[in-house]
């Protein structure tokens, strides 16, 4: 039975020593490459006492960081990761909340990371070929158990407040066999990565690599903004495979780079964190109509995506896009507000348990127990399930289908309003690139911010074509683009902020 996610680099490293591992495209490591770094870090962080606690990362993007992550875990702790993008006060809020003893840097942020005043602060350069301890490094690995923490990823949700999810190896282990075998990643797949490392999103491409002997390009951030460059990038490394955040996707077929540049060696299209409109999601079929498609979904704390829907048939012109059905060793239970299970057709909140949950709230005992709940429906033994906050039904075909965020549901004049709703009437205006729909609580106002060529007046008309009166925005603006959080998402926490302003 495998209970270390290691084992994955180790099995690997042995049979693929030379192979390309993860590369930026101007640097890269190899499998083996990869380990030997991981292996003395883990020698030195153990020679300096480190064992079952956070070791903070603080790099840029780069192979290296994995051979730190993978160091901290050879070492027997955990990895906290932290990024020069990140507000200071953000950071400052994570490493309150770890309290962590060790901290590694590269060069490029070695002196950032001396001023957060962690106590022990190492330079990658310095660690990276210490002479491996193989009899410390098998002392913490006999002692090793598949419950044990192997990194904390920190979400803020909807409250601003950042929140560390706690996943071991069980949990990544679990997740990492199900996604392989449910999309069909294989020894030939080049991944194009997007999300920084910081999140939960990259296990999508590090995890696949390591099991199967994959390969993963992390495609610099700055590409994401000129999309013909982007493209040229995935056809020079013939990326093959993507999971990319909606807007990652949208940002390249919404301006028409799909129509004379499409990329080459697309051969699957993972997509999830949002949903996908269908007008975006329609060019990008048509550009690659040979490549598989899969809609992913699933939160950080059942250790990232827990559904998927294979686009094996067509969907109707006003049909969202399912999120299908679980992965393997995973149920998906809707509660309706009673706690009941939801009937056929009715809606309820989406509610997952399995193997996939993470361990809670790192240091927030409050906070897992709100989220990690007893589940409703036994009352005979301890079974814990996460209650996500989205609410779900299944349609004809048995497939679940994302309808709302609980907070996105609001009462308006006197009428309940899902606000994905306005944005998929506002998506299907012709001349509407993108859409994000807000509610400014205080002010009583919906407010729907857009991308594309229709002016406020335009877009108001043409919305009354789709949209009861009591569902139409009180107040329309239209941006040059909309705000994005760091992992790729809708900053809808500062469109409602600006809403709030106007």
């Amino acid at each position: 039975m495998r209970k270390n996610i290691l084992t994955y680099l180790e099995e690997t490293a042995a049979r693929l020593p030379d192979k390309l591992a993860f590369s930026t495209g101007k640097e890269g490591m190899t499998f083996y490459e990869l380990q030997s770094a991981a292996l003395s870090i883990g020698s030195y962080l153990r020679s300096k006492g480190a064992y079952g606690e956070p070791m903070v990362i603080f790099m840029d993007k780069h192979p290296r960081t994995l051979a730190s992550f993978f160091g901290a875990i050879y070492a027997g702790c955990f990895y906290v990761c932290l990024d020069e993008k990140m507000p200071e006060a953000r950071m400052r809020a994570i490493l309150d909340n770890v309290s962590p003893r060790f901290l590694i840097s590269d060069k490029k942020n070695i002196k950032k990371a001396e001023a957060l005043g962690v106590e022990h602060t190492f330079l990658y350069d310095d660690i990276c070929e210490t002479p491996v301890d193989s009899d410390t490094l098998s002392d913490v690995r006999q002692r090793q158990s598949d419950t044990d923490p192997i990194y904390v990823v920190f979400t803020s949700g909807s409250t601003g407040v950042p929140k560390g999810v706690v996943a071991c190896h069980r949990s990544v282990i679990d997740y990492t066999e199900s996604l392989c075998d449910a999309i069909g990643f294989s020894e030939e797949t080049v991944f194009g990565n997007q999300t920084p490392l910081y999140f939960d999103a990259p296990l999508k491409e590090i995890m696949p690599t390591l099991k199967l002997g994959a390969t993963t390009y992390f495609i610099p951030k700055v590409n994401f903004s000129f999309p013909i460059r982007l493209i040229e990038y995935i056809n020079e490394y013939r990326i093959n495979t993507i999971c990319w955040v909606v807007s990652a996707l949208t940002q390249i077929s919404s301006l028409g780079a799909l129509e004379n540049n499409a990329p080459k060696y697309l051969t699957t299209v993972c997509f999830g964190s949002e949903v996908f409109p269908r007008k975006q999601y329609d060019l990008w079929r048509a550009a690659l109509p040979e490549a598989r498609f899969f809609n992913l979904y699933g939160p950080t704390e059942a250790t990232g995506m827990s559904c998927y829907w294979a686009a094996l048939r067509p969907l109707s012109e006003d049909e969202p896009i399912p999120v299908g059905r679980p992965f393997d060793n995973t149920d998906i239970i809707l509660l309706t507000d009673e706690n009941r299970r939801a009937e056929d057709g009715e809606t309820g909140e989406i509610c997952i348990r399995g193997t996939c949950l993470t361990m809670g709230y790192y240091n927030n005992p409050e906070r897992t127990a709100e989220a990690f709940v007893q589940n409703p429906l036994n009352k005979v033994y301890p079974e814990l399930i996460y209650r996500t906050g989205d609410i779900g039904r299944y349609n004809d075909y048995g497939e679940l289908c994302f309808v709302c965020r609980k907070d996105n549901q609001i009462k308006h004049m006197g009428h309940r309003i899902e606000l994905g709703e306005i944005e998929a009437g506002a998506q299907r205006c012709e001349g509407v690139r993108r859409a994000a729909c807000v509610y400014d609580g205080e002010g009583k106002r919906i407010a729907l911010f857009y991308v594309g060529e229709l002016t406020e007046v335009e877009l108001s008309h043409a919305l009354s074509e789709y949209l009861p009166r009591y569902m139409l925005p009180s107040l329309l603006v239209r941006l040059e683009a909309l705000p994005l959080t760091d992992n790729g998402k809708t900053d809808r926490r500062s469109l409602k902020e600006r809403a709030e302003k106007m």
